[in-house]
């Protein structure tokens, strides 16, 4: 079918949320990597779905936190500068009748835009379906959003009427991504973060959150396997420690969960080698936030 309608709409909301669980859910397939950790998504990150007449680009930003790093300044711009220039805004919450600050800010900066905007309260499987009225009433007081939708990111629900809805929002014109393209992002950077993603699941407390990840070589050969090298960049050498575990079983664990995610997203058999580096205090040096991918584009 012919796309006749295309647009860019922003999912914003605070750290944890289920933004990144929400993206993959609608476009059916792994692009952003998932955590129950905060600020797991660090870049914003562009899923698309071809759903009929139209075509959805989703934009999973990272969560409106307040930022003590270098690298959480560029953060909190990538989620500013993303509700700038969309046809249409989500605003991702929790089933809480709270208005907090993060929600506030992100309200006045819709207000703002005067783009649509659809306030999707997430989560609903948790709470019982009258508890959700108060949580509207809350929100409704703040702004006068479009529609509101509850959703379960997670389980799937609600995702046929929310994309009903923002198909609405959507300006018309061609398509603004090729037929069969799911994400903007270089095949190398979703494997990096696919590693990243599994030392946000299997480290504790602050350590995975002081990671980056790069893949210093990617090569398909011949025969379809893809021999892929990546370095993990941590704070400190106690880290470094951590990270590789007794006799090399975490790095060995991290790598088997990541290899097999690979394999899945690019479809064929991979070869997963991991180093591990300390750069000191890289969060707050700009060279190395860009050297590592985070960059203002």
């Amino acid at each position: 079918m012919e796309i006749k309608k295309s647009g860019m709409i922003a999912i914003v909301g605070r750290p944890n949320v289920g933004k990144s669980t929400l993206t993959n859910a609608l476009v059916g397939e792994k692009i952003a990597i998932v955590t129950n950790k905060p600020q797991t998504t660090r870049n914003r990150i562009c899923a698309v779905l071809n759903r009929g007449e139209c075509q959805f680009v989703f934009m999973d930003t990272p969560g409106l936190h307040r930022a003590r790093t270098r690298l959480g300044d560029y953060m909190v711009k990538v989620v500013r500068d993303s509700v700038a220039d969309v046809d249409a805004v989500m605003l991702l919450v929790e089933p809480i009748p709270h208005v907090g600050g993060p929600e506030e800010e992100l309200i006045e900066r819709i207000k703002a835009l005067g783009v649509p905007s659809v306030l999707v309260i997430n989560k609903i499987d948790t709470v019982k379906k009258d508890e959700l009225l108060a949580v509207m009433q809350a929100y409704g007081e703040k702004h006068s959003f479009d529609a509101i939708l509850p959703i379960s990111a997670k389980n799937s629900e609600g995702l046929e009427d929310l994309l009903k809805v923002l198909g609405e929002f959507l300006p018309e014109g061609p398509q603004l991504f090729p037929e069969d393209m799911v994400t903007d992002q270089p095949e190398r950077q979703v494997c990096a973060e696919i590693v990243r993603e599994k030392l946000l699941l299997c480290l504790d407390k602050e350590i995975p959150h002081g990671t980056a990840v790069e893949v210093t070589r990617f090569i398909e050969r011949d025969d379809e396997v893809i021999e892929m090298d990546a370095t993990i960049y941590c704070e400190k050498d106690s880290h470094k420690g951590i990270i590789i575990g007794k006799g090399g079983a975490m790095l060995k664990k991290i790598s088997t969960l990541a290899r097999q995610d690979i394999e899945r997203f690019m479809g064929t058999k991979v070869f997963l080698q991991t180093w591990v580096k300390v750069k000191e205090n890289w969060r707050d040096n700009l060279n190395l936030i860009q050297n590592f991918g985070y960059r203002d584009e």
